[in-house]
């Protein structure tokens, strides 16, 4: 079944790292808060928190996964943490998923990064990026565990 999944990560850090696993072609629909290409995050840097924020929510209508990318410097960014609540507010299923062994654009790896709390808080499980096969398997139990 394909799956609406929203795709939470630091984006100047890891946007390379991500590119290369979220245009799954079993996900339909891949959000990525909004960021859709590196035009719309500039336009985006200079928007207040509120626009920011409210953009994000857009990015989040018709999800039902939450895939928060964990790098080296995803931890403690206060858009991360408001995409995991709003996430959990909505009853999207959540899988926490380390990509610090992806190489940048540089073919440069990065050394593992702490979890982010609230996924600690909320005892969400998390998986290292190994191959689509897997990250779509951790889709899917997410979405069970959700309900949805």
């Amino acid at each position: 079944m394909a799956r609406h999944v929203f795709f939470s990560f630091h984006y100047q850090h890891d946007i390379w790292r991500v590119n290369q696993i979220r245009n799954l072609g079993e996900i339909v629909g891949c959000a990525t808060a909004g960021f859709r290409d590196a035009s719309l995050w500039e336009k985006q840097m200079h928007e207040n928190q509120a626009a920011i924020r409210k953009r994000i929510d857009e990015g989040l209508y018709g999800t039902s996964v939450t895939v928060i990318c964990i790098g080296a410097e995803t931890a403690g960014r206060t858009f991360i943490d408001y995409e995991i609540e709003q996430s959990i507010a909505r009853g999207n299923g959540l899988l926490g998923l380390r990509i610090h062994m992806l190489k940048n654009q540089y073919g440069k790896t990065d050394p593992p990064g702490p979890i982010p709390a609230r996924l600690i808080e909320a005892d969400v499980p998390i998986y290292d990026y190994t191959s689509h096969t897997k990250l779509k398997e951790y889709i899917e139990q997410a979405a069970r565990r959700a309900g949805r």
